[in-house]
């Protein structure tokens, strides 16, 4: 379609120049710019929320909780209680120090009881031994005292320790001397010793050696009835007898005397030892 021609007599003086004013929009395009402009807001914020919710689901959430303050009366209580639990666990250990000193301390008082009845006991043993030898000393002096005042060809009394032992021995004489004998009526010179002693409940060695170390040794000067009288060294003698009294002694001499009483002086002793 053509334009139509507009005559140059009715065209304004100012056409020819041109417009200053900006070009209106149409309410149209104001509307769709608004409508933009929303639209985009509503977009950020729905980016932002998604972006915070996946935060929210991928961050722990700290949640702090405040603990109700202690109040003076409260404190006051909870120092009380520990002084109390303090207090009562040092008074505990100071009773089982106690009651462990105490038992120690009748553990020793016992050990002590015990050591004291023993000690008690030994002392009246001991008493007890040195009365009865005193009284066989004083026996043993009496009836030496006796036997030696008595002729040889007399039996002792048989009464007392050596009295039993010297009748014991007067009861074989004439018996047969035999090498190794060891009675009734043979013996040699240690058995007939032994089981002379035997009679009164002392157990002498069965040879002349050892029997010549059995008891205390006593100088030949001192000897007294019932003495063991050996020859030979002490320890290695080979031949023993009893002294009888009155410088005689009594043994299983050998084969052709058989038991006999001898005098010293005819063959005189190397020791002698005492056992009664």
């Amino acid at each position: 379609m053509e334009e139509p021609l507009i005559p140059v007599g009715l065209m304004s003086h100012t056409a020819h120049k041109p417009s200053h004013r900006k070009p209106r929009r149409s309410s149209s395009s104001t509307l769709a710019m608004r409508a933009g402009v929303a639209g985009g807001v509503l977009s950020t914020l729905a980016v932002a929320g998604a972006s915070s919710s996946a935060n929210a689901a991928s961050e722990p959430v700290t949640q702090t909780i405040e603990l109700p303050t202690l109040t003076a009366d409260l404190s006051s209580q909870v120092a009380e209680s520990a002084a109390a639990t303090q207090q009562a666990a040092a008074d505990y250990e100071l009773l089982a120090e106690r009651d462990a000193a105490a038992a120690k301390a009748a553990k020793e008082a016992k050990a002590d009881l015990a050591e004291a009845k023993k000690k008690a006991a030994a002392k009246k043993k001991a008493e007890a031994e040195r009365k009865a030898a005193a009284e066989r000393a004083a026996s043993r002096s009496t009836e030496r005292t006796t036997l030696t005042a008595s002729s040889n060809d007399v039996a002792a009394p048989a009464s007392g320790n050596v009295g039993t032992v010297i009748s014991f021995l007067r009861a074989q004489v004439g018996d047969a001397y035999v090498m190794g004998a060891t009675g009734p009526n043979a013996w040699d010179c240690s058995s007939l010793v032994q089981a002379a002693f035997k009679q009164v409940g002392v157990d002498l060695p069965r040879v002349s050696q050892d029997q010549s170390t059995a008891g205390t040794p006593i100088p030949l000067s001192d000897i007294q009835v019932g003495d063991i009288l050996y020859w030979g060294g002490a320890g290695s003698a080979y031949h023993t007898g009893v002294y009888i009294g009155n410088g005689q002694y009594l043994d299983a001499a050998n084969p052709s005397k058989g038991v006999v009483i001898q005098d010293l002086s005819g063959y005189p002793a190397s020791g002698a030892v005492r056992v009664l």
